[in-house]
């Protein structure tokens, strides 16, 4: 069954009724689901509530109890739309949110390509596990909109794409943020951390990410 589509285990568990098939999803998904919540409210319990609350909506929705999934190959955007909208709930009951408004942002790249283009490289930056605890308190200093777009890019590894498609942005808009949001950590983080001598790093994973509950769904 490992090797089954996230599809083919949806048709499993809406068909079947086959409880395996949506722990496999739960499993094969976890990481980068609880990754983007514990990012977005940087604390651990209220990000495992907040998974809980993901599955528990969803599994609603498959069943047709809370909204509906329209099997379209995409569980994992559409499940990681849920988490988001769990987040924003959380965020704007503490008044910890504002949502940015479209404006003229997405009607072309006047705005984000005026911006200075001697931000770091994402990966060379965000990528280096020596410097991660201190990227991590830069994190919460960048604006909300900003802040989500390098969580999901580094702790839940989605594409720019699907950021775009998650937040309802162009995909210049979401390319946008991360820039703005790297000239912004390169004023809040020391100058000698971003000098280009410096080495990158093999491979992104070398950082530490937060792991999810060992039973995240009841």
């Amino acid at each position: 069954m490992t090797n089954l589509t996230d599809e083919q285990l949806v048709v499993n568990y809406l068909n079947k009724g086959d409880e395996r098939a949506f722990g496999l999803l739960v499993d094969r998904h976890q990481e980068r689901i609880f990754g983007y919540l514990m990012g977005m409210v940087r604390d651990r319990s209220i990000a495992s509530d907040l998974f809980q609350e993901t599955f528990l909506r969803a599994i609603q929705a498959m069943n047709r109890k809370r909204g509906s999934y329209e099997q379209q190959g995409r569980w994992l955007a559409w499940v990681m739309r849920i988490a988001r909208n769990a987040a924003l709930d959380h965020l704007r009951s503490r008044k910890k949110w504002q949502d940015v408004g479209s404006g003229d942002e997405d009607n072309g790249p006047s705005f984000w390509d005026r911006l200075p283009d001697d931000a770091p490289d994402s990966d060379a930056l965000l990528g280096r596990s020596d410097l991660w605890k201190e990227v991590e308190a830069a994190i919460e200093q960048l604006p909300p909109e900003q802040r989500e777009v390098v969580v999901m890019r580094h702790q839940s590894d989605l594409t720019f794409r699907e950021i775009a498609e998650l937040t309802g942005v162009s995909i210049n808009t979401a390319l946008g943020r991360m820039r703005y949001a790297l000239i912004n950590l390169r004023k809040f983080m020391e100058p000698e951390w971003f000098d280009e001598t410096l080495p990158q790093p093999s491979t992104a994973s070398a950082r530490t990410k937060p792991h999810a509950p060992s039973q995240p769904v009841t």
